[in-house]
């Protein structure tokens, strides 16, 4: 019953953060981390999935999505299992899906696609949220042959998910998914922008030929800005899908969990 009460709590303090809760009221709070478990063979990934999901059902995680994925002899990967009811890329937007399509290396594109994610997204390291670094080290542990669990997940604390999937013989990866503010983007944005501005104060003053040719520019620079201006709206609004998609499976989660908890007092009450 504990466990019950600890589930509930984590789903509701994680709905609340995504709804926008002040956190500052709260003692604690869970990590949203990318959770990558690789193991030797397919029946280990399958313990490994299982442990995972028995986690989730002792409160001591939340699993948003999850799918075991296999690397075949010829380097290219496949999603082995995908038992998982919650449909991946369109329950947590992209960050899964992407992240199992780089793991196929340049063949990813269609891997990431069969798992959810739109065409071409699974190269696009930018909406991924995790580093190229992370992907790098898990190209080279996941060897031709080897199997991983891979998921995305709130945990509190390491220490169940890897006391867990260590006694299994699982290697466990993780890496937490940043708050992504294209900070970058919004430079070459402001960039283009001065550059524009700069532009604009030279047409002015130029004589007829000039200004032609400066106008060519300006229009060149206009459609880029307005392209990356596209790109960075379409992400806010990913990112707003993927939290309220998020909000609604942590608020059922928390639903379950307090019938459940109340169920086993009213029980122990008749007892």
């Amino acid at each position: 019953m504990k466990g019950l009460r600890i589930g509930a709590w984590i789903a509701l303090t994680k709905t609340e953060e995504l709804l926008g809760v002040d956190d500052k009221l709260k003692g604690r709070k869970a990590m949203d981390r990318m959770l990558v478990v690789i193991f030797d063979n397919e029946s280990k990934a399958n313990e490994g999935k299982n442990a995972l999901i028995q986690l989730e059902n002792e409160g001591s995680i939340v699993v948003y999505a999850y799918a075991v994925v296999a690397r075949n002899k010829d380097g290219t990967a496949r999603v082995a299992q995908n038992a998982d009811p919650r449909p991946i890329g369109t329950l947590v937007g992209t960050s899964l899906g992407i992240l199992i399509g780089l793991l196929g290396g340049p063949a990813g594109a269609g891997l990431g696609a069969a798992a959810g994610i739109a065409a071409g997204a699974a190269a696009d390291l930018s909406h991924s949220k995790i580093g190229e670094d992370f992907v790098e080290d898990l190209r080279q542990e996941l060897l031709p042959e080897k199997f991983a669990l891979v998921a995305e997940i709130d945990e509190d604390t390491t220490y169940p998910v890897d006391t867990r999937m260590e006694a299994i013989g699982g290697t466990v990866f993780r890496r937490a998914l940043s708050e992504v503010k294209h900070k970058l983007s919004d430079e070459h944005t402001a960039a283009m922008k001065a550059d524009r501005a700069q532009l604009k104060a030279e047409h002015a003053k130029a004589d007829a030929d000039r200004k032609e040719k400066l106008q060519e520019k300006i229009n060149q620079l206009d459609t880029k800005i307005e392209a990356r201006l596209e790109k960075a709206k379409e992400k806010r609004k990913a990112a707003e899908r993927e939290a309220q998609a998020k909000a609604e499976l942590l608020k059922a989660k928390a639903a379950v969990a307090k019938e459940k908890a109340a169920a086993t007092k009213g029980k122990a009450a008749e007892a």
